[in-house]
């Protein structure tokens, strides 16, 4: 048997693993480590993996990680989220559909500071759902924009997902969290825009909601600032380079600590439960890093990708053919894994092809977070959708997936906007230097 046809079989099995719901990390251990006895021996397979773990523990861009996941748990225990929430109601609520633009706005803010889409969804949509509710606001507009708002939390920085690109890819932190801010300003204002001319253009779907008069507005500020100002001082802190990523971590983690803290909001066991909280996810990303990594050493001595990318050299299409080709692989593996896991399985086959076409890794870490974003609102399995509909039970199904439709083709629009011009992330990056 080939080296190629032995790394096909180890995907073959891989996947079986999964869907034999084998824990994800776990099987692309023991098919990595597998694979390595099988090509070398037991004695260098055991050198490989001692070799993975020591970088994967010696890595200080995962520094940061563990900080960022531990600053969104503090916000999230500490309320930070119903604060912004109702700062950005007050101010757009009295606009004909103000209560979705204020999901979308809060949403942005509040996944800047927490990371997770899933939580960042929840916290608004327990805020803000009720209201729309009550308001009379169309199922659909406010399902979506709800739903859809979540995922702006992963590309708004600090984001996880690029803290784990950069560790596997070995691309600037800084550069990526940087280069992220643009893409996010950028959907978020698509998506709020959206929402403003569909009410404007059809008013039934959504009322004005409550007068806030100029004090009111004011007193909000309060609300707002706090948190802001610490995603400001984050990433101006790496923008200046007056820190790296993990310091500025630990800065955000500070300021975090001392806005609930003075809010009244952080007790002994909220404390121990963000800790707590934070650990466990920060052990699974680690772990699947450190599988994803053994199992990718084990794929370059088989030769598939190199075979891979020769296979798609001598094919001849246009790279923009290729990039519409990883977007369907994306959309179909975002259905079936969750956001690290599809990741780590599709990294080391999509990453050399992208790096063999000349594309910038860094702006292949926006366009994976664009993906991400789409899988997770994507019918019939997106994540955010089967959220929702637990989170509102009343919601059908279809009248959701009828919401986030506009939204996912705002998606496609961004993407394809961030393909044909590419500076749109790499522009801020490009500053740095």
């Amino acid at each position: 048997m080939s080296a190629s046809s032995i790394g096909v079989l180890s995907l073959f099995i891989l996947l079986l693993l999964i869907i034999v719901r084998v824990p994800v990390a776990i099987s692309f251990m023991l098919v990595g480590f597998a694979g390595n006895v099988f090509l070398n021996g037991f004695s260098p397979a055991i050198a490989q993996l001692q070799l993975v773990i020591w970088e994967v523990a010696n890595s200080f861009v995962l520094v940061a990680l563990p900080l960022f996941i531990w600053m969104g748990q503090i916000a999230s225990v500490g309320q930070l989220g119903n604060d912004i929430c109702k700062g950005f109601q007050i101010w757009f609520g009295r606009v004909r559909g103000g209560l979705a633009v204020s999901s979308i706005f809060g949403s942005a803010s509040f996944g800047a500071i927490c990371g997770s889409s899933m939580a960042t969804m929840m916290a608004m949509g327990q805020m803000l759902l009720p209201e729309m509710k009550r308001y009379k606001y169309d199922n659909s507009l406010a399902a979506g924009s709800v739903a859809s708002a979540g995922v702006l939390a992963i590309m708004i920085p600090p984001s996880v997902p690029l803290v784990f690109y950069s560790a596997w890819t070995g691309t600037s932190l800084s550069a990526l969290l940087i280069a992220a801010i643009i893409p996010g300003i950028f959907l978020t204002t698509l998506f709020a825009g959206w929402v403003l001319l569909r009410c404007i253009t059809r008013p039934e779907l959504a009322p004005m909601g409550q007068l806030h008069g100029l004090h009111e507005k004011i007193q909000a500020l309060t609300l707002l600032l706090p948190t802001i100002s610490v995603l400001v001082v984050v990433l101006g802190c790496i923008y200046a380079g007056v820190a790296t990523p993990s310091e500025a971590a630990a800065i955000g983690v500070f300021g975090v600590l001392v806005i609930c803290g003075i809010k009244g909001r952080l007790s002994l066991s909220k404390l121990s439960a963000s800790l707590h909280h934070s650990a466990a996810l920060s052990v699974n990303i680690f772990l699947l890093l450190l599988g994803g990594l053994l199992y990718s050493r084990f794929l370059t001595q088989t030769r598939l990708i190199q075979s891979l990318i020769d296979s798609i050299v001598t094919l001849g299409l246009p790279n923009w053919a290729i990039i519409i080709l990883i977007v369907f692989i994306y959309l179909i593996t975002g259905a079936l894994l969750d956001t690290f896991s599809m990741i780590i399985l599709t990294l080391p086959f999509v990453f050399p092809v992208i790096l063999s076409l000349g594309y910038d890794p860094v702006w292949f870490g926006i366009f994976l977070v664009l993906m991400i974003e789409l899988a997770l609102i994507t019918p019939p399995i997106g994540v955010h959708l089967l959220l929702l509909q637990r989170l509102m039970p009343d919601f059908e199904l279809p009248v959701i997936c009828r919401g986030i439709l506009p939204f996912i083709v705002l998606t496609l629009l961004t993407t394809g906007v961030l393909i044909v011009f590419p500076e749109i992330a790499l522009w801020l990056p490009s500053q740095l230097q």
